[in-house]
């Protein structure tokens, strides 16, 4: 029999009570931005890739870079700093040609040195890497617009910040942790080492350790208790997904385990693999993992909760924005050889990526009512001459050494391991509302972030001492009254306008 049509009230009566279909539609975003893509890059300090915006070298044989009218400075590089750094050696200039360079030294203990107290003046001393055949003072180079030239013209067409901050000191695991929780502390074992390195102290990660719950992990391995964004999103009925390169299975063991086989040839002309599960801060909770790499059941399925749990290779981000299903949070990771990451990709590598990601995206019909945040984890190590604020204090013994071997005192009942802001690095905001040619000088960390998606789905915040409730706004990064940006399509070899 076909049924009349009734109001809305008397449909859910047919099928389901009104309150169940209330409370299975997710809250309207509170700002235009109704899709968000978190591009989530590896190691890289502000001064190392915006040191001395927007002026660039220009050299011959350079693609060039000229800053357009008006394009406001950036707390950068000064003459002084460039030509009487306190630093053991000075900072210099990278052209594209030296473009892959030697991993610094990122660890949570020694970027606090480096630090030294606020004097930023001990960078070669202790990030420099130290790998053989790598040159202590490389830690101070940098690079300019006639190299990162997609990421200058993003600026320039819309917005960035200059006073953006790891969320705490430290290497990756750390940085992919606090974007998603803003904590890190509830791990377990509590206590981990990988030889001399401590990857886990006091119950708080500080090191690189592989997620327990990954068929593709080795080495030491841990999974931490708590509350991620994802358990937020899901349950507010929020499609999302985290999205990475190399994650569908190439293969599989007897045992059903997957095989991450996918590599890529790197900036040192080795091959890598391109799944790297530190990098994966949701395969850590037991709530969100997909320890075995399962593909989602469907392509409607991607963004909601199937056997894939939110967990999804590279391949289906597309699959889903293609059919114009693209989830309302997406997180997406670069195959390692596109990361950034100092050692096995570089920024030319890395440019390729991120021009063909926006390129694609900006075609969509979804990209009218988008914003897509460029991020990175960690600085590498390398040199940046401004010391963050410290909202979050440390003193674990031989560990904290930011100043007089600690980070403060910290508050009783506070977590330890967990001395924060960190070093400085690059946030841009590409968007049709994101401010043109703008840049951002109130503090913010990756946690921002974080807070800017359970401010605008109405989530809630994390709690148990998450950084998100101390997190500073990206909404001033937007202007939601003004005309929208125009799409900046680029050449993804050269960064030039196309």
């Amino acid at each position: 029999m076909k049924l009349p049509r009734t109001p809305l009230r008397a449909a859910c009566a047919l099928v389901l009570t009104c309150a169940s279909a209330a409370a299975a539609a997710p809250a309207e975003p509170t700002t235009p931005i109704r899709r968000l893509v978190v591009i989530f890059q590896e190691n890289v300090s502000f001064d190392h890739y915006f040191g001395t915006y927007p002026n660039a070298g220009n050299r011959p044989g350079e693609t060039p870079f000229k800053a357009l009218p008006g394009t406001p400075s950036v707390d950068g590089l000064s003459e002084n700093l460039l030509r009487r750094n306190p630093n053991a050696a000075p900072p210099r200039r990278l052209d594209r040609a030296h473009a892959a360079t030697c991993d610094q030294d990122h660890e949570y203990a020694a970027e606090q040195k480096a630090a030294h107290g606020g004097l930023m003046d001990k960078f070669v001393e202790y990030t420099g890497g130290d790998d053989a055949g790598c040159d202590r003072r490389l830690v101070m180079a940098y690079f300019d617009g006639n190299t990162v030239a997609a990421l200058w013209r993003y600026a320039q067409r819309f917005a960035m910040s200059d006073d953006f901050f790891g969320t705490t000191f430290g290497p990756s695991t750390p940085g992919a942790l606090n974007l998603v929780s803003g904590q890190t502390h509830g791990v377990l074992p509590a206590q981990l080492n990988d030889g001399a390195d401590v990857l886990v102290t006091s119950g708080t990660v500080i090191g690189d350790p592989d997620p327990e719950l990954d068929d593709c992990s080795s080495g030491p391995t841990i999974r931490l208790m708590g509350t991620n964004v994802g358990d937020l999103l899901s349950k507010a009925g929020v499609t999302w997904g985290w999205f990475e390169g190399g994650f569908r299975a190439t293969s599989r063991g007897a045992d059903g385990k997957a095989v991450c086989g996918s590599a890529h040839e790197g900036g040192d002309g080795k091959k890598h693999a391109d799944y790297i599960p530190h990098h994966e801060p949701f395969q850590y909770y037991r709530s969100t993992a997909n320890p075995h790499h399962l593909p989602p059941v469907s392509a409607a399925a991607i963004g909601r909760s199937d056997q894939a749990n939110h967990q999804y290779d590279l391949d289906d981000f597309w699959t889903a924005a293609d059919a114009g299903r693209m989830p309302s949070v997406s997180f997406i990771k670069a195959p390692a050889y596109q990361d950034g990451h100092a050692g096995y990709s570089d920024p030319v590598r890395e440019q390729v990526f991120l021009v063909e990601t926006m390129n694609r995206l900006q075609k969509l019909k979804d990209w009218k009512d988008a914003a897509v945040v460029i991020l990175y984890d960690d600085s590498d190590g390398w040199y940046d001459h401004v010391l963050a604020p410290v909202v979050r204090r440390s003193a674990l013994p031989g560990i904290d050494a930011l100043t007089d071997g600690a980070c403060g005192e910290p508050a009783p009942g506070e977590y330890p391991g967990r001395c924060g802001y960190g070093p400085r690095l690059p946030l841009l905001v590409l968007s049709p509302y994101a401010r043109r040619n703008y840049v951002d000088h109130a503090v913010l960390d990756q946690t921002s972030i974080l807070r800017f998606i359970e401010d605008n789905w109405r989530l809630g915040r994390i709690g148990d001492q998450s950084y998100d409730e101390l997190a500073g706004s990206m909404l001033p990064l937007f202007d939601f009254g003004a005309p929208r940006a125009p799409k900046l399509i680029l050449d993804p070899a050269t960064g030039a306008v196309r």
